[in-house]
């Protein structure tokens, strides 16, 4: 089977079926993050050429099976691989979870794209803790009247950087209270992110709602249709289904 990583999901999925030996897995990722901490299995980094390079590749490798473990932002990978698993004829699983949703005294702003949330940001200088990652920074580039505290766990090229901008260099999980406290130490304002539905990093979002900080909330891509599960329970019924493992993994 091959595997769509990048999730915590899909790095508990690929060490669950580590020690099988009634599947073998292909872990792939992108090559976002340049020090990805690895599970023990087979690994490859990088793209695959489109679409047709995904077929061309599932079929070489003899993959009888695609499980799309990826971001919930990461749409072009999501929709290559429905493409190319429609045509090789390979069975695809896409696994997602659940998106955040508002609580009480949450103060959310959704929007639509990256551009929408740099918009809703307004023309008045503030102070931005912008945590949509540093491969998505344009928009913010182009919005360059605010102070940025961008975090992320490589450090970004300065030419991708907004002009007013300090950097943060920290890899998930996060818990309130340090979360609370970055906020406070930094004079945040407002809070920007992804809905990546992650409980890893939900932290932000607890402590933007005990300081009573506004959030702009970008909402996820559409993606084309898949057969999808929330997490790795359902992905590990799913692959049973199609006699990859045991259900008592």
């Amino acid at each position: 089977m091959l595997l769509l990583g990048g999730t915590s999901q899909a790095s508990a999925l690929a060490r669950m079926l580590a020690t099988r030996t009634d599947c073998h897995v292909t872990y792939s990722l992108a090559g976002v993050t340049r020090s990805p901490v690895l599970p023990d299995v087979t690994c490859r980094v990088g793209g695959f050429g489109g679409p047709d390079g995904l077929r061309d590749w599932l079929v070489s490798a003899a993959i009888d099976a695609v499980v799309d473990a990826t971001h919930p932002f990461a749409a072009r990978i999501s929709t290559h691989a429905v493409t190319a698993c429609q045509a090789a004829g390979r069975p695809l699983l896409r696994v997602l979870r659940p998106a955040w949703q508002a609580r009480d005294g949450d103060r959310w702003t959704r929007v639509g794209t990256l551009q929408d949330a740099a918009t809703a940001l307004g023309p008045e200088p503030r102070r931005v803790f912008l945590t949509t990652g540093r491969k998505d920074l344009a928009a913010f580039r182009a919005t360059p009247g605010h102070h940025y505290i961008l975090r992320s766990i490589d450090p970004p090229d300065d030419t991708e950087l907004p002009p007013d901008c300090t950097v943060l260099l920290a890899r998930p999980p996060f818990d309130h209270d340090a979360e609370a406290r970055l906020m406070r130490d930094h004079a945040v304002q407002v809070l920007v992110t992804k809905n990546a539905g992650a409980d890893a990093t939900r932290a932000k979002l607890d402590a933007a709602r005990t300081l009573g900080l506004p959030v702009v909330m970008v909402d996820r891509p559409i993606l084309p249709p898949a057969e999808t599960v929330a997490d790795v329970d359902g992905a590990l019924t799913w692959l049973a289904a199609h006699g990859f493992t045991r259900r008592s993994v």
